[in-house]
């Protein structure tokens, strides 16, 4: 199949060659039919797969067949490097179609939004800040032909459902609504029946990961995490490596400690200002940085072909996570490599991660670290002596009876 099958509108051909888009992928050939129909689809896939062309392409030949100004399309994300990535596949793929998309985001302006708003065929938005728009009478939606829930599983990890249901009530009931999800929680489940009329379910490698990513559990003590990190590093080629963390503050201080190491790092964190996270992203996409530390929340919308590596500094949460994690490598027919570090505490997670793989993952060891180093003594600070405080009207007279001797 090609691209010329779905007879798309001359305008959006051409973002098509722009982008150098040549055989559709598998969810853009099984899904795009039925979106280019209108009709309201449940896609199952994850991030890697092409599925943001499966639906904005449709927008597009959709809405450039019809001029009624307002905004007509509505992507919601759950993170801003995602927004703005789906906003930059608009640009790149509608650039022929003189349709206008604006990203609404927090941790930037938002009067240039509004200004934007006032002139959008597409909005791509993470949900605070829409609803915000909303509360201002900023954006307005009754002209909505088309919305899109994207990885709605992370939307929920993230706490959005109340706010998806929120801007639910302020959308137009007659739509075409497109929901995408790499796992389907019961949550999901219900929403999607929900929102969604009589759809197309497809379903595109979501129950395991690809099998072009070869995998490995490192067994080690918590306290010897980032010395067994750095030995692991000395012995790959570290061309781009994406370095998962479970906490804010450790992706933080191991950017930290790689970079000390002599390591070209950077981190993206939610404490990071948006300029800052897009920096980082910038320089880990073009190779200014070798090494990415990220949390999960963070890490959404990374879109970078050529990880070599996935290293899970702390074993996920769940298995499905650990699927999404290891999935940003392998992509694009490129061969990848998934090392997890485990302590004993993980075997429960080892266990569910064997389930969903289908097969227990080889455990290793290097022959030349030292696994049995003592964890380092906590520093103890003497703790201070309580002394009673003294009566303000006694030291006063003491010092007044000072001053007269």
């Amino acid at each position: 199949m090609k691209f010329e099958t779905f007879n798309l509108h001359p305008a959006v051909a051409a973002g098509v060659i722009t982008a150098g888009y040549i055989d559709p992928t598998p969810i853009q050939a099984q899904a795009m039919p039925h979106v280019l129909n209108h009709k309201d689809v449940m896609g199952l896939a994850q991030t890697g797969t092409g599925k943001t062309a499966a639906f904005v392409l449709p927008i597009l030949n959709r809405l450039i067949k019809s001029d009624h100004g307002g905004i007509r399309a509505l992507i919601i994300a759950p993170t801003r490097e995602l927004a703005e990535q789906i906003h930059q596949a608009i640009e790149t793929l509608g650039q022929k179609t003189r349709l206008k998309s604006v990203a609404v985001y927090g941790g930037v302006g938002i009067n240039p939004q509004i200004q934007k708003l006032k002139r959008a065929d597409i909005v791509v938005a993470c949900p605070g800040r829409l609803l915000d728009h909303i509360n201002r009478h900023t954006a307005d939606l009754r002209k909505l032909e088309v919305l899109v829930l994207d990885e709605a599983d992370h939307m929920f990890d993230m706490g959005f459902l109340p706010d998806i249901r929120r801007i639910l009530r302020s959308v137009p009931k007659n739509r075409q609504t497109l929901l995408f999800s790499a796992t389907m929680p019961s949550e999901i489940r219900h929403l999607a029946n929900d929102v969604l009329r009589d759809p197309v379910t497809v379903k595109i490698g979501t129950t395991a990961p690809a099998d072009t990513v070869r995998h490995a559990l490192y067994p080690v003590a918590q306290h010897l995490k980032t010395a067994l990190l750095l030995k692991m590093l000395e012995n790959i080629d570290t061309q781009s490596v994406l370095v998962f963390t479970r906490t804010k503050h450790r992706a933080k201080s191991l950017d930290k400690k790689l970079a000390k190491a002599g390591y070209r790092s950077a981190s993206i964190q939610g404490n990071l200002s948006q300029g800052k996270r897009q920096a980082a992203l910038d320089g880990f996409r073009n190779g200014t940085y070798k090494i990415l530390v990220a949390t999960d929340i963070a890490a959404r919308g990374i879109d970078v072909t050529q990880i070599s590596h996935v290293i899970n500094y702390d074993i996920p949460s769940t298995a499905d996570a650990y699927i999404h994690r290891i999935g940003r490598t392998g992509r694009a027919t490129q061969n990848g490599e998934a090392f997890t570090l485990i302590t004993g505490d993980d075997r429960d997670m080892v266990r569910a991660i064997n389930r969903v793989m289908g097969s227990e993952i080889e455990q290793r060891t290097l022959s030349d670290f030292n696994y049995s180093s003592p964890a380092p003594a906590r520093n103890k600070q003497p703790q201070k002596q309580w002394k009673p405080r003294r009566n303000y009207a006694g030291v006063k007279k003491e010092r007044s009876q000072r001053a007269n001797a």
